[in-house]
């Protein structure tokens, strides 16, 4: 990867890859009960934290001495009762329906998941008898001629009693290049006691790794395909699908929703029915009512919006902001840790922040909540009614009551009673005939 990150923290759709992993290992738990230990070696400071965020148990593994070690220091301590499933960290596209088969039939006997390729090179192949049981796997560099053009490969996941684990582990031999413990060679350990190896195959996308950044690149786009696939079928349009992005979990969009070119959906996103999110927006852990149109490149992180507002172009809702029904911000507008009654507007180049506004205010262009002193953040207090005019600074902590109005370019240090209008400016002053300073010619 070339990276100072662990491979298995480098994203795929907005989650570490990792994450994927422990995620269906965790369905799997809700279903079969269990734990999941995660095997760390290489960039163990980067990862465990991660780990233990995801609700796994680190198990280090100080001597990378091979997947065959891994496993064995994994089951460590571990009861010999139940069954162990082995997954990799950068085989992400692992699903339940893969999984599920490989646990029925490795309550007693060890099974491991196959796949049939069009490309096998690199792959280790697995080799069959006659009955079809799994007898050995062949790594690409060993296979003859004739063990080249098996086309079913071992995807290095397996299922097995965790007795029969814990029985082959200490007989796997090192006497290889390397001077690792492979667990690939449980399958001839296994046959060699007599004891069958049933192999079991899985799709194509599940035996698929992240070496590098290309096949991040190439699992992205799959997975990327999958989603907007089950986007589409739910009843939401994507105007060109292949420029949509929907990173993490938790998506949630109802249908007659339109979501234009150029879109990034990061979760969690509850998006309402017959929304509409403009060209170039960036949605992230946003919330989204019914019928409201998000217009060109809006920027939305951390926030809600009711239904039938619109919002944008060219705006930004920062974490916190709140907005009610029917409500306006307009372009170039930005909100912060704001809530906004319904039917209010603020619609033309202003900063809400710190602030909550009632229902059916008017923000003029221009208008700011000073709302940091620089040492502290303060509050702005707006009611019903409320009309601001363009250009005014309402300088925090301050309150404007109900229906109150403020004049254009004023700046506002005190509270505004209900019903009343306040102006702050200078007197203008004009001077007849005056002369504009003129350039030098030199």
């Amino acid at each position: 990867m070339h990276s100072s990150l662990p491979k298995i923290l480098h994203h795929l759709a907005g989650e570490p890859l990792l994450g994927h992993v422990i995620a269906t290992a965790q369905q799997l738990i809700d279903h079969h009960g269990g734990r999941i230990h995660v095997v760390t070696g290489h960039g163990a400071d980067q990862v465990d934290p991660f780990v233990e965020s995801a609700g796994a148990e680190v198990v280090h593994q100080y001597e990378q001495l091979g997947t065959g070690h891994a496993l064995q220091i994994a089951l460590n301590n571990i009861e010999p009762e139940g069954q162990t499933l082995v997954l990799y960290g950068d085989v992400p596209l692992i699903r339940v329906s893969d999984l599920e088969p490989l646990l029925n039939a490795g309550s007693d006997q060890l099974v491991v998941l196959t796949a049939h390729v069009d490309n096998p090179s690199g792959y280790g192949r697995i080799i069959r008898d006659v009955d079809g049981s799994v007898v050995g796997i062949v790594e690409h560099r060993d296979a003859t001629v004739s063990e080249l053009q098996i086309r079913e490969i071992n995807s290095g996941i397996y299922a097995a009693p965790t007795a029969l684990f814990q029985e082959l582990l200490p007989l796997l031999p090192n006497d290889n290049a390397q001077s690792e413990y492979y667990l690939t060679d449980c399958v001839h350990l296994s046959v060699q006691a007599g004891k069958a190896v049933k192999g079991i195959q899985g799709s194509v996308t599940a035996t698929m790794g992240v070496n590098d950044r290309a096949q991040l690149a190439a699992l992205n786009h799959l997975l990327q395909t999958e989603r907007r696939a089950a986007l589409m079928a739910q009843g939401v349009t994507l105007v060109n699908p292949d420029t949509v992005y929907i990173n993490g979990t938790g998506i949630s969009i109802g249908s007659d929703t339109v979501i234009e070119p150029n879109v990034t959906l990061n979760g969690p996103i509850a998006i309402g029915h017959q929304v509409t999110i403009g060209f170039g927006s960036h949605l992230t852990g946003a919330t989204i009512g019914d019928q409201t149109v998000i217009k060109p490149y809006t920027v939305i992180d951390s926030a809600t919006v009711g239904a039938m507002a619109q919002i944008g172009p060219f705006a930004r809702l920062r974490p916190g902001t709140n907005l009610g029904n029917s409500t306006h911000i307009g372009n170039f507008c930005e909100t912060k840790n704001a809530v906004v009654g319904e039917g209010s507007k603020v619609n033309h180049l202003s900063y809400v922040g710190d602030a909550t506004l009632g229902e059916n205010v008017n923000i003029g262009a221009g208008t700011i909540t000073c709302n940091y002193d620089g040492a502290q953040k303060h509050q702005t207090t707006i009611g019903n009614q409320v009309f601001v005019g363009s250009n005014t600074s309402l300088v925090a902590p301050v309150s404007l009551g109900d229906g109150a109005t403020t004049g254009a370019g004023s700046v506002i240090t005190t509270d505004v009673e209900p019903q009343s209008l306040a102006l702050s400016r200078s007197k203008q002053l004009n001077i007849q005939g005056y002369q504009r300073p003129k350039k030098s010619k030199d």
